[in-house]
């Protein structure tokens, strides 16, 4: 019988502990009255430009080197356009070609206990989008996340296991949380995952078809959906 492993790369999404916005000046505050927390920027109406907060670049700098990253001096920003009730302006600010920190890593430490390394790809800031609140009557949609900045840290496709994705993740949360870059609050969506996650015969080098697992916001969610996406793969 084939033997299979698994290929995992995690797309981790991380709301920065900042006052206000990535491009405009209104509160980041959690919860409140729906919608108080908007202006013209963060709704996308006509004619209002974005400007950058620099709290935002030096979290992601300070983010990047704590994950021994390169960290390019020049920098753009990129729309990603896509129609989404949540995303007034149908696009979502965000960098692609030139992200802000690349090639880093964290050390990991598995039950067999020899230490292994995973790669970080690239961090990148974007800005998050509103939040749909579903009724009886229909859905409505609180605008007061919109543009509330964001870094993506994306790895490499070094992680075998669910077990090692688990302590993956519980490594950048605690480093993090240790950098004040962010309350790391998964409960309140201040740090939410994407699994990316395709199986291979053991000792293949090639990537097989790899199946998107999205926004998950626990330990537990992401060990249990890894371990049922790769029994469903195999």
């Amino acid at each position: 019988m084939k033997k299979y492993e698994a290929v995992i790369g995690l797309e981790v999404h991380v709301e920065l502990s900042t006052k206000t916005k990535a491009f405009c000046g209104c509160s980041t505050e959690y919860g409140g009255k729906p919608n108080a927390h908007v202006c013209p920027v963060c709704l996308g109406l006509p004619g209002a430009l974005p400007r950058i907060n620099v709290e935002v670049v030096n979290k992601a700098i300070k983010t990047g080197l704590a994950l021994h990253c390169s960290i390019h001096r020049f920098n753009r920003f990129d729309r990603k356009n896509y129609f989404y009730p949540d995303a007034p302006k149908n696009y979502q600010i965000t960098q692609n070609d030139f992200p802000i920190c690349y090639e880093g890593y964290i050390d990991i430490t598995p039950l067999s206990g020899e230490k292994k390394r995973i790669g970080i790809e690239r961090i990148h800031m974007e800005e998050d989008a509103g939040k749909q609140l579903h009724a009886k009557s229909g859905t409505l949609v609180d605008f007061n996340r919109s543009g509330v900045p964001l870094i993506e840290i994306v790895s490499k496709p070094d992680i075998r296991t669910p077990e090692e994705a688990t302590l993956y993740l519980t490594k950048l949360r605690s480093i993090l949380f240790s950098l004040g870059v962010s309350d790391v609050k998964m409960e309140e969506g201040s740090l939410r995952c994407d699994g990316n996650i395709s199986i291979r015969e053991v000792g293949v080098e090639t990537l097989g078809v790899k199946s998107e697992i999205k926004n998950m916001n626990s330990f537990k969610a992401l060990e249990k959906a890894l371990k049922y996406e790769f029994d469903r793969q195999v």
